[in-house]
């Protein structure tokens, strides 16, 4: 595909933009800001974007990642518990932390049992059921933000390599898809994955530091 070919996909597609995608698109944005700052709206705000990519995703056959927005939904109830427990001394029970060796032999077996089941899954259900689907690249991006999610409830740094990971995969295949608009939502949380890994880096080492 040509640059200008793909400027006119970009044009065309972002005209027939619906209203629930910049909504979805918009509350992904704040959520993400909200998780650079450790803020615990970062859940409330996650909800509504994932309320609305579930639909999405069904609709256009991103049968993975309708997956991934349930999951999102799941996990971030769960996370908003976790983030929201106190010690006794009113201290947040959760702290932004790196991964030790046992805690990334725990998210690469996370990534790699989730990538080959939704792998799987995805490459039965082309036949007959949803032949837009792109296994390989739909099991990367489902699985990576499987990871990514679960590790961000337990405020670790990894999360955002993962958020990296899920970012990259997602640019293309959302585009190819027709989602222009969140393929350029995706491509702006990329940018803000990366701010995010610093910025929790940082934290992690003063706190660590003291």
């Amino acid at each position: 595909m040509s640059l200008q070919e793909i400027y006119q996909q970009f044009i065309r597609d972002i005209q027939h933009t619906t209203w629930m995608e910049y909504v979805a698109v918009f509350s992904g944005i704040v959520s993400v800001w909200f998780s650079r700052k450790e803020n615990i709206l970062v859940y409330p705000t996650g909800l509504i974007n994932t309320t609305f990519y579930i639909y999405l995703s069904i609709k256009g056959s991103l049968f993975g990642e309708a997956s991934v927005n349930f999951y999102y939904t799941v996990m971030s109830i769960y996370g908003w518990i976790l983030w929201a427990k106190r010690n006794e001394q009113h201290v947040p029970a959760v702290h932004i932390t790196l991964s030790d060796r046992r805690w990334w032999l725990y998210q690469l077996s996370f990534f790699a049992a989730f990538y080959l089941v939704i792998f799987f899954l995805l490459s039965y259900l082309k036949k007959d059921f949803a032949p837009d689907v792109i296994p390989w690249a739909d099991a990367f991006a489902s699985a990576t933000a499987f990871t990514g999610m679960w590790l961000m409830t337990r405020k670790k740094v990894e999360s955002w390599y993962w958020w990296i990971a899920t970012n990259i995969a997602s640019i293309p295949l959302y585009f190819v898809k027709h989602y222009v608009f969140t393929s350029v939502y995706y491509l702006i949380l990329l940018v803000m994955a990366l701010f995010g890994l610093i910025e929790w880096m940082n934290r992690a080492k003063k706190a660590a530091a003291k």
